[in-house]
């Protein structure tokens, strides 16, 4: 009975959207949080109008990001002032196109849609044509806290929120058999990894390691381990530890047990660091083969990792950042993880601010395992 009220509730929400004029601006509300130690409220706001090459998606499911609890609190430079409030979050986002562009060919309405973690960008640099459009040489346009230099600068809202707004070109197609609640993730927890094992070429036999056992790197061990590779994991905690061998790691290591951590240098063909606060990653280096490669795509608050001392232990060993990655790339990621039945483990939360604090918390604190999920149809 609850399936087929929320199928009416969404026909309704299509017809309603389909009658849409274009050039007008869409109504949208969602969660916003006003300051670095506020809480988040509900917020109403308007998207720019449906372009030719737009579509509009009705959002079904947003993820939470750590990245969003740096972004929400201010934590992204040593001096902050790098967020705009208020600000919507999210930019894991999965969910049904309800309207689209005259020249839209990419999707239909009723299609699933996701956005990750960016909107758009020129299209024309060296960047965006090897499909790298993170690193848009005239700059990305990211999904929320962002000035969007595409639509007069207005500052971009995230995807805890009904709808969104989006270029097809900065859509992702989600497969109709594709487990929809757990989605989302992938836009973000799923290609940022996926990207540097593909950059790697991380393949069967590889001996290696994923240091940080939360939404990154349980991503990270399911696609290595889909590879064929030898995988270890690092994490402080014991509680994950039959997570880890059941998701089919080799070794999970506690780092608080010296034990655990004797004779591993020079073990690892490649390894992937998650971690979202500073930590000590010289060891890590050392653990590498020579000629080993180790990236790095933990984004701590306020960095104090010493690139000096981590070149002098680095020894013909190559250490390397990355950012998500490229609509091309997660589209092949995304069809990927569908086909081999590759998600993150969620929990789902109801669309409420009070909830969203709390998962903020827990997710600050490590309690979370792998993913909070919003269902943003419960959003009243």
């Amino acid at each position: 009975m609850k399936r087929i009220l929320f199928l009416i509730i969404s026909i309704l929400f299509i017809l309603g959207t389909a009658q849409a004029q274009n050039g007008k601006r869409i109504p949208a509300k969602g969660f916003a949080i006003d300051s670095a130690d506020g809480h988040f409220h509900q917020h109403e706001f308007t998207r720019h109008a449906v372009g030719d090459n737009d579509i509009l998606i009705e959002i079904l499911y947003a993820g939470i990001c750590h990245s969003d609890l740096h972004a929400a609190w201010d934590e992204q430079q040593p001096q902050g002032n790098f967020a705009t409030y208020p600000m919507i979050p999210g930019h894991e986002i999965a969910g049904r196109v309800v309207q689209i562009g005259k020249n839209v060919t990419k999707f239909n309405v009723g299609d699933f849609a996701g956005v990750g973690c960016m909107v758009n960008s020129c299209g024309h640099c060296n960047s965006c044509d090897i499909h790298k459009e993170q690193f848009c040489l005239n700059g990305t346009t990211f999904t929320y806290n962002c000035p969007d230099k595409y639509h007069d600068n207005e500052i971009s809202m995230g995807g805890y929120s009904n709808n969104i707004v989006v270029s097809e070109n900065f859509g992702i197609k989600i497969p109709a058999n594709a487990d929809i609640k757990r989605v989302a993730p992938l836009l973000c927890a799923g290609v940022t990894p996926w990207s540097v094992i593909q950059f790697s070429n991380v393949k069967n036999g590889d001996k290696v390691a994923v240091v940080g056992y939360g939404g990154l790197g349980h991503m990270a061990v399911q696609y290595m381990v889909s590879l064929g590779a030898d995988v270890s994991i690092f994490d402080i905690t014991e509680e994950k530890r039959s997570d880890a061998l059941r998701m089919g790691a080799l070794k999970y290591i506690n780092i608080n047990n010296e034990n655990e951590l004797k004779g591993l240098n020079n073990s690892f063909d490649f390894i992937v660091t998650t971690v979202p606060f500073d930590y000590e990653i010289l060891p890590y280096v050392q653990m590498l083969k020579m000629g080993g490669e180790m990236a790095i795509l933990g984004l701590p608050a306020n960095s104090t990792i010493n690139i000096a001392n981590l070149a002098l232990g680095a020894s013909q060993r190559k250490v390397y950042g990355s950012l998500i990655g490229g609509i091309k790339e997660t589209q092949k990621m995304l069809d990927y993880s569908v086909k081999n039945n590759i998600y993150p483990e969620v929990e789902i939360i109801r669309a409420d601010a009070q909830e969203i604090d709390k998962a903020y918390r827990n997710v600050s604190d490590g309690k979370v395992k792998f993913r909070y999920v919003i269902d943003m149809s419960t959003l009243k």
